[in-house]
């Protein structure tokens, strides 16, 4: 049982407090707003207030205000724009917010490459049967483009890599799952900015790498799901391995963007 003080006369309880968290006002009025515009209350392309105004109805301070419109900023919530028609106007989170969040985790983990490279192997299966599903003329024409690019055996490494890229990214993007296509966003740049690719590519990975693609495509254009599927878990486990065997470097360096 607590014992009882006596100071001055009065009889006072002990009493023990423990220690309180207590959110910066910045956080409190972006959590505020956040909540509001995930919930619809103001639709994209709304204008929110003026930070005097913001700063009178909250009754907190211009540079409370401001960090809490920075914190919506960097979450890709709003958009701020200067000059007189300027201010802080509302946007939807999209793939690019996935992406970004993706890309921050690869860098502040350090993650290694085979992490990325099974991650890898877990989704783009997925993205390729539900492209099957779901692609429209303008994702096949997309994935035709980057085959005839990586069809040119005579052109650069770069231009390559980057129909390469480009070929992964409109699979992802014939799924019509935003989450599917941000998540392939940040896994391709982290992989291909980790890979020694002068050393592995070569004309044999350029060929192979091609007859992989047209076959995915041609079960994507056919609807045929489980197709997709498997090839595609055939050509993402192939390349893991390929690129273990040669890759001696295992941690991950995502230039900053």
């Amino acid at each position: 049982m607590a014992q009882t003080a006596s100071v001055n006369g009065v009889s006072r309880h002990p009493v023990q407090l423990q220690p309180m968290q207590v959110p910066k006002a910045s956080d409190v009025l972006a959590n505020d707003l956040r909540e509001r515009i995930l919930r619809g209350e103001y639709p994209e392309g709304t204008a929110l207030p003026p930070e005097r105004e913001l700063t009178s109805q909250t009754r907190m301070s211009r540079t409370t205000v401001r960090e809490a419109l920075r914190i919506l900023e960097v979450q890709g919530l709003v958009t701020i724009k200067t000059g007189r028609s300027g201010g802080a106007f509302v946007q939807q989170p999209g793939g690019e917010s996935v992406a970004t969040s993706v890309s921050l985790l690869i860098r502040g983990q350090q993650l290694r490459l085979t992490a990325l490279l099974e991650t890898r192997e877990a989704i783009e299966p997925a993205c390729a049967s539900l492209a099957a599903k779901y692609r429209t003329d303008d994702d096949l024409s997309a994935l035709d483009a980057a085959n005839e690019d990586i069809g040119d055996l005579d052109g650069s490494l770069e231009s390559f890599l980057r129909a390469n890229i480009a070929w992964h990214l409109a699979v992802a993007t014939a799924s019509h799952n935003e989450l599917l296509t941000g998540f392939m966003s940040a896994l391709s740049a982290a992989i291909y900015s980790s890979t020694e690719n002068t050393a592995f590519v070569d004309t044999a990975v350029r060929q192979t790498t091609l007859r992989a693609h047209k076959t995915i495509t041609d079960a994507i254009r056919s609807g045929d799901s489980a197709a997709a599927m498997r090839r595609m878990t055939k050509h993402v486990h192939g390349y893991a391995e390929a690129v273990v065997q040669v890759e001696e470097r295992t941690e991950i360096d995502l230039p900053d963007k």
